[in-house]
């Protein structure tokens, strides 16, 4: 079964193009797995049963692993099980009966606008540092990045004449976001005054956002600034690296566009669905966006 590990792996990554962070996550749950099947003396895919995937999946709870860790434990478990069974390999899937966990739901925090606006104002735009930190926060709040998506994301990615991002998300997926005429106004301060102060070093390449030593910034990096900025701003929420990606979402929502392209504007697809996204004609999208983001006729 280890052999088949490492063929399940080969095609996450070459086949479904899925990131490193996201096979090495796979690997860590299906090693586990795999330890757990021959401390039972199960070494032959064949020789698995349903109680003994129900079984691991009992003792992680136990432990005390969350709800969502426990589900993407068996998410994994049965995307191995199925590839298997696709390659021929076996015509035993000891999933096929399990159901998944069911996790309880907790609700983002969201941003009003009247702390977005508190929050964007706390950079001091006169120092190349405090106009980077407007610059991102607008444009996160603008698109909807993600943390790892902003903080990739390359210079000539962005459109500036059709207000266009161009975002590589989760398992390197392609869309096109839109973005506010505020977030542009900013991007170009930024590119402008800032980037050429902090681009000193050659590991900044074309990274559109740099830390204090020319380099591109860091998760972690990242948090500790919107964290500052939010207790500066007097948010007393629990604010973390999505919030104002949740704020995006809910914003336009609330405002009536259709939930469809919000959908695609995120490019946020549920594993536990075949598909429940439909496509929308890219006008349509940019329709919705310019009609329905708070900010989207604002400059700066």
């Amino acid at each position: 079964m280890r052999q088949l590990l490492k063929l399940y792996l080969s095609y996450l990554t070459f086949e479904q193009n899925l990131s490193a962070h996201s096979v090495d996550a796979y690997k860590r749950d299906l090693s586990r797995y795999l330890e757990y099947l021959e401390s039972r003396g199960v070494r032959d895919v064949d020789q698995v049963k349903a109680d003994h995937v129900r079984q691991l999946i009992q003792l992680l709870s136990e432990i005390g692993l969350s709800a969502n860790t426990v589900a993407r434990n068996l998410s994994s478990i049965r995307g191995f099980h199925q590839f298997l069974v696709a390659e021929n390999e076996t015509k035993n899937d000891p999933t096929r009966q399990i159901d998944r966990p069911k996790i309880p739901r907790t609700l983002p925090s969201v941003l009003t606008i009247e702390e977005l606006e508190r929050l964007c104002a706390v950079p001091d735009i006169h120092s190349p540092l405090g106009l980077r930190t407007r610059a991102m926060f607008e444009q996160m709040y603008a698109s909807g990045l993600r943390v790892s998506e902003v903080l990739t994301l390359k210079i000539p990615q962005i459109y500036f004449e059709q207000g266009i991002v161009r975002v590589f998300g989760k398992g390197s997926k392609e869309r096109l976001t839109p973005i506010s005429d505020t977030a542009l106004y900013w991007v170009r301060e930024y590119l402008n005054r800032a980037r050429p102060v902090l681009a000193r070093s050659a590991a900044a390449g074309n990274v559109l956002y740099l830390n204090r030593l020319g380099r591109p910034m860091s998760r972690m990096g990242f948090w500790k600034i919107l964290d500052k900025a939010a207790r500066e701003a007097g948010i007393r929420k629990k604010i973390h690296p999505h919030t104002l990606r949740h704020s995006f979402a809910t914003h336009l929502v609330e405002n009536g566009a259709d939930l469809r392209a919000v959908q695609e504007m995120l490019g946020h697809v549920d594993i536990s669905t075949t598909q429940i996204y439909t496509h929308l004609d890219r006008s349509v999208i940019t329709e919705q966006y310019q009609r329905y983001h708070p900010r989207a006729g604002k400059k700066g």
